[in-house]
């Protein structure tokens, strides 16, 4: 199995494939290639529908010359538990980040959810963010307060009355409740639009289709949650032995 960096020739192919209507799977495997690999890939340069070849070969070319002078003052990736292998570890965290980026999260706040969802712990302290990351204080505490405020992280203090930012197995069942809270908020508003432009008319008929959909998705996402919340507390192994 070929490894290294992506040539040209490859991303080449990858272009082609996602061209073909190709899965990530099926175009690793023609490459000989980890499936990770392709997926960081193509969304690291603008994802299935906007990948160029060219375009990411010149992309990685820059990265790897802004990482250079941090290679040159020997920095090392973190420690892993549980035999992990570290560098591993840290391109499946910029995989992740790189796909949190795409649903919608700015880059900062995308890393550092990454970063918290790949230690066993699920918390780390404001320092320990800023080291692993190796970015400032500040910016860490304005991608913290970005996702706390989008209930997606929350802050606890220890024994130390330090204060950590956790990713608990309720989060995303809460950020489930968010996000109908919006759709609903935004359906209401919709429908105000509806008296404003006058029933029937082409602009009034747009915005209550909107808010019907988005009635029928809430609906839905809250029903949903509540039925697989307690996905969120089971363990995997016991999962796996129930499938």
């Amino acid at each position: 199995m070929p490894g290294g960096r992506l040539t040209q020739q490859e991303r080449q192919q990858i272009a082609l494939g996602l061209a073909d209507g190709l899965a990530y799977a099926e175009i690793a495997r023609r490459l000989e290639r980890p499936t990770s690999t392709i997926t960081r890939e193509v969304m690291r340069n603008g994802g299935p529908t906007a990948y160029r070849a060219d375009l990411a070969h010149r992309a990685t070319e820059r990265r790897a010359q802004r990482r250079s002078p941090a290679a040159a003052k020997g920095s090392q990736a973190v420690p892993q538990p549980h035999g992990r292998d570290a560098d591993v570890v840290r391109e499946y965290e910029e995989l992740l980040a790189t796909v949190l980026m795409h649903s919608g999260l700015p880059k900062m706040m995308a890393r550092v959810m990454a970063c918290l969802y790949t230690t066993d712990a699920g918390s780390l302290t404001a320092s320990e963010l800023a080291q692993r990351l190796q970015v400032s204080p500040a910016s860490v505490s304005k991608a913290i307060t970005f996702l706390a405020d989008l209930e997606l992280v929350r802050r606890e203090r220890d024994e130390r009355r330090r204060e950590r930012y956790i990713v608990d197995d309720d989060l995303w069942y809460q950020s489930m409740l968010r996000s109908a809270r919006d759709n609903t908020r935004f359906s209401e508003t919709a429908r105000e639009g509806v008296a404003v432009l006058g029933p029937g008319t082409p602009a009034a008929n747009r915005l209550e289709n909107v808010a019907r959909f988005l009635d029928f998705i809430s609906e839905s996402m809250l029903r949903a949650a509540e039925q697989a919340r307690e996905v969120l507390y089971t363990k995997a192994e016991t999962a796996r032995d129930d499938s």
